[in-house]
């Protein structure tokens, strides 16, 4: 879902001055046109959408890219109780009760206050429209900010938004109950902890948008890393955001210190030494092409269910010793037959290599998970994934795909936006790999294990085509 269109800016303006202008589309006089006139990039969209499945969720996302838009229009839209014909998130069937929060009372007003009304010389220009603004109250101690604002809701009851930050602490986020929390920037664990708790009793939900200066912290890390049910994580980078132009962001991105770029720019905490490949995206990133039939190709696949079940295409270009990955395939809780009947249509021919758990018999009919897949139709090798040497180490198989990396010889179709997802976050902790949310990067390792089983497009040469580059043979 691309909804926004593209604008053409002045590109000596600054990002805010950017954003503000991207803003300023939503904004009429009539004080009704904005919320109903709020279409969600494509990353937004999926941001709003998990939370008809998802009680927690993160969006994290580079500075002045929308995250913040985002959950703005989101909160008026529950308050009001005005869905959009697109919406597919969530839903509240009456006036709700929700805290939102910055982290100081001045970034509380500047940001979320700003979002939600308007500026305070033009109140009810914001993502709430301004006829269903009934009163706001003023807080003390903070210029302009205001405490609460009652919202009329289409059902003709009263909702209640109250303004908090985290400056004053865990004690002023204990004894109310609440339908929604909503955390602009990271907050300490302790306040996230009691936010959430605060909507315990209703079932209700949480959301935190911000980009993650500090890093890999604890908060960020129990989205990442203990993923559950109900925890949803949303990334949004610089080339998401449909305001700027190439020359825009190419811009922006250089102003930032480079230490500080990816997470400004593309929403990926500063994982340091922990980053497992500590490569510029673009570095690999490339615009996708029709691959010459004479190059090898092969499948990789991760088998999951709680986890996604994974799969990439990779193409092999002999001659400058590079692999491509080409497509990528995402999905959990699905069965062979559904996943096996997507990946058919990269062709039958196509050599499949697939992990040790293919191994394991199905407890239902005793049968091996890799015969089930051949069963259906994929072109599955006769062993698992092994190096030539018969070994299967991880480390082993994460170095060759680095060198690659570092060496030009290991590129990804750019619009392949899951496989890049999990690239951004691939880290270790405690110098173990943290295996979570690395799915594609997985099932990427497998193909290139067992790249000397690959074919040319078209199939039917019967045996394996063998090679001796980087020391696969």
């Amino acid at each position: 879902m691309k909804s926004c269109t593209t604008l053409s800016f002045n590109s000596a303006r600054t990002p805010l001055e950017l954003t503000e202008a991207f803003e300023g589309r939503f904004n009429d006089r009539s004080n009704t046109s904005r919320l109903g006139r709020y279409r969600p990039y494509e990353k937004q969209a999926d941001f709003h959408a998990a939370g008809v499945s998802h009680r927690e969720r993160l969006f994290l996302a580079g500075n002045q890219l929308g995250k913040t838009l985002a959950g703005g229009f989101e909160e008026a839209i529950h308050a009001t109780g005005q869905y959009p014909e697109w919406w597919s998130g969530r839903r509240f069937s009456g006036p709700t009760v929700s805290w939102v929060a910055g982290v100081t009372g001045e970034s509380t007003r500047d940001t979320v206050q700003r979002i939600l009304l308007g500026r305070p010389a033009a109140r009810g220009t914001g993502a709430l429209p301004g006829a269903t603004i009934l009163s706001t109250s003023k807080a003390r101690g903070v210029t302009d900010l205001v405490d609460t604002i009652r919202v009329r809701h289409v059902s003709g009851g009263v909702s209640t938004i109250a303004l908090k930050s985290y400056e004053k602490g865990r004690e002023k986020w204990q004894g109310e109950t609440l339908d929604r929390v909503w955390f602009d920037e990271e907050p300490p664990q302790e306040i996230y902890t009691e936010g959430l708790t605060r909507t315990n009793a209703t079932g209700g939900m949480v959301w935190l948008t911000l980009t993650p200066l500090l890093g890999m912290s604890s908060l960020v890390r129990s989205f990442l890393e203990s993923r559950t049910r109900e925890r949803h994580v949303t990334q949004m980078t610089i080339d998401d955001a449909e305001h700027y132009t190439a020359e825009e962001r190419e811009r922006i991105i250089a102003s930032y210190p480079a230490h500080e770029r990816e997470a400004r720019a593309k929403g990926i905490p500063l994982l340091g030494s922990g980053r497992i490949f500590p490569v510029e995206e673009d570095a690999i990133a490339i615009d996708g092409f029709e691959i010459p039939r004479h190059w090898l190709q092969i499948g990789g696949i991760d088998f999951g269910w709680d986890h996604p079940t994974a799969a990439v295409r990779l193409a092999f270009d002999r001659d400058a010793d590079c692999i491509y990955v080409t497509h990528a395939y995402r999905l959990r809780e699905a069965t062979p037959v559904l996943h096996a009947a997507s990946l058919r249509a990269w062709g039958s021919w196509l050599p499949w290599a697939w992990p040790h758990d293919g191994l394991q018999h199905s407890k239902d009919s005793g049968e091996q998970l890799a015969e089930q897949y051949r069963r259906e139709g994929l072109n599955l090798l006769l062993e698992r994934a092994t190096f030539s040497d018969g070994s299967n180490g991880v480390e082993a198989g994460i170095f060759e795909m680095l060198s690659r990396m570092q060496t030009g010889r290991w590129k990804v179709f750019r619009h392949l936006g899951d496989w890049f997802s999990e690239f951004r976050l691939y880290h270790r902790k405690d110098g173990r790999v943290v295996k979570l949310a690395d799915d594609l990067i997985s099932a990427s390792r497998y193909g290139m294990m067992m790249l000397r089983f690959a074919e040319p497009d078209g199939g039917g040469w019967g045996k394996a085509i063998e090679y001796g580059r980087s020391g696969i043979v």
